[in-house]
């Protein structure tokens, strides 16, 4: 089964979603991904990002104990992004993100320090979501943008140069 075909069977494409459908949305992650650059690792994970949910996003499409399933589907570095992404604890990881390149664990509490090869991809897909969705939501851009700008400029570091430029661009006054 393709990962999309997947992804449609777990109902995405009749989830609202700034910007039309989850499915939608999904979907330009991974190709705002591919377009900025990154492998088909970080490309699935940008389609299937919000699989264990988010902190940001409740729903989840699999229950995060069930991990095996998505690792057969995107392969274990696509889907152990993905999992980082879904369980990270924004609140108590975001802020020193880019100095630790620690993420606390929403689903088990625990502080888990993301390897070297994952930071950069971890904060790219991280980035990328909030930009498609500040794009496609003008009111949640007007009232977060600040935030936004100054929480990027802080992974500046841990982000890769074309992300930083989208970011910049996406944020602009």
């Amino acid at each position: 089964m393709s990962v999309e075909a997947w992804l449609r069977e777990r109902g995405t494409e009749t989830i609202q979603h700034p910007g039309g459908t989850l499915y939608a949305h999904l979907c330009r992650v991974r190709d705002r991904l591919a377009a900025l650059g990154h492998d088909a690792d970080v490309q699935a994970a940008g389609l299937t990002h919000a699989a264990y949910g988010t902190d940001g996003f409740d729903l989840a499409l699999l229950f995060w104990r069930e991990r095996d399933t998505l690792r057969e589907l995107v392969g274990p570095n696509a889907e152990e992004l993905v999992y980082f992404y879904g369980a990270c604890d924004r609140d108590r990881s975001w802020p020193g993100l880019a100095d630790t390149h620690r993420i606390v664990d929403r689903f088990t509490g625990a502080a888990v320090r993301l390897a070297d090869w994952q930071i950069t991809p971890f904060v790219d897909l991280s980035i990328v979501n909030e930009l498609d969705v500040l794009e496609h939501d003008p009111a949640l851009l007007a009232e977060h943008r600040d935030y936004f700008t100054g929480l990027f400029d802080a992974w500046s570091p841990v982000t890769s140069p074309a992300v930083v430029t989208e970011a910049r661009r996406v944020l602009a006054r």
